[in-house]
């Protein structure tokens, strides 16, 4: 559920792929990696909730800030939390920023989940 929210907010803004760019790279893009999906909200051995977690990877040739910004503004806005943010480094062959951003939501988990 995560990653299709997150696509859908991202795409109109940048492109976006999961798992890894699949086509030729442009200038400026993010990679979705989903890092976790948990049922840890829960006392009564029963799941109340299903948390999912996937990292935001930005690559950008240019200057990655402005639009680091704005991924993390439209992120808030889904109401999703951002657990981490950090700047991995600059991939010399390729010539792009990296920059990731962690993100977790939290689905109340029903019948509809299970089918």
């Amino acid at each position: 559920m995560i990653l299709e929210e997150l696509k859908e907010i991202l795409s109109p803004v940048i492109p976006v792929e999961t798992g890894v760019f699949s086509s030729v790279a442009p200038e400026r893009y993010v990679v979705l990696t989903p890092l976790s999906d948990e049922y840890t909200l829960h006392a009564d051995d029963r799941p109340g909730y299903d948390v999912q977690a996937v990292r935001i990877s930005l690559y950008d040739k240019g200057n990655y800030i402005k639009m680091k910004n704005q991924i993390v503004c439209a992120v808030l806005a889904a109401e999703m939390t951002v657990t981490g943010r950090r700047y991995i480094g600059h991939e010399d062959t390729a010539d792009y920023h990296h920059y990731a951003i962690d993100v977790a939501k939290a689905y109340e988990f029903n019948k509809e989940m299970e089918e």
